[in-house]
């Protein structure tokens, strides 16, 4: 039996590719924060599909002082991770001028350093050929004037999957990013309609990408054994326009 295990994993594209794996046979493992009913609804709508291979662990993985704990639940469930998928993400839209240091170091533990420490402490579980994947963003190549430590942040993730290469490589782990554009989850489905049509104006195929679409990027990239690197950019043709 093969074992996936992805952060952020009850909603948007972290469900969907929970869902596309227990597709492919895998067993499951879900993190979340703090939505409950979210998280006990996900459970119980897979748990009848794909009973025993599905598991929820509930975990703020926006706390460094968490990452132990939650490691220790992990291996509580299997003691090998084919695929780990890093997809917990928050960000924060306070003014430039207004952006306090707490509100900057929790973005970047939570987009950052907890993915990273979550590695060094998980890889040792992950076998040969086995896959990472982070969630980057196209905010990480573009500039993003509404939050720049999202920004910021998710380029710092581009950069430590080249960087993360170098150290796995021993290992015959992979380690690869999806950098979706915008993509219809919950999150941009609370933007306005005139928003979200100025944004579709700048999208080639003007509309917002589908979670499936980017959960099935995140597929190529555990089935290809020779793409190891990379950051796969999922947006639509967004600035071709």
């Amino acid at each position: 039996m093969k074992y996936a295990l992805i952060t952020g994993g009850t909603k948007g594209i972290g469900k969907a590719i929970g869902k596309s794996l227990l597709k492919k046979g895998y067993s499951v493992i879900l993190n979340y924060s703090t939505d409950d009913n979210t998280a006990r609804q996900v459970l119980n709508d897979l748990s009848l599909k794909y009973p025993e291979r599905i598991s929820i662990i509930k975990t703020d993985l926006s706390s460094i002082d968490n990452v132990n704990n939650f490691c220790i639940k992990v291996t509580s469930i299997t003691s090998k991770l084919d695929v780990l998928i890093l997809n917990t993400g928050i960000t924060d839209r306070s003014n430039f001028l207004e952006i306090k240091e707490e509100q900057w170091e929790k973005v970047i533990n939570t987009n950052v350093s907890i993915p990273f420490f979550l590695i060094q402490r998980l890889y040792r579980i992950i076998p040969t050929n086995g896959s990472i994947i982070f969630t980057g963003s196209l905010m990480g190549i573009y500039p993003h004037s509404f939050s720049i430590s999202y920004g910021v942040t998710k380029a710092a993730v581009h950069a430590l999957v080249k960087n993360l290469v170098k150290f796995l490589s021993p290992y015959q782990i992979r380690v690869n990013a999806v950098a979706p554009g915008f993509i219809d989850t919950e999150w941009q489905q609370e933007k306005s309609h005139e928003l979200r049509n100025k944004i579709e104006h700048k999208i080639s195929l003007k509309r917002f990408g589908q979670p499936i679409e980017v959960a099935n990027a995140c597929l190529f990239l555990i089935q290809n054994n020779y793409v190891n690197g990379e950051i796969l950019v999922v947006d639509g043709g967004y600035n071709f326009v």
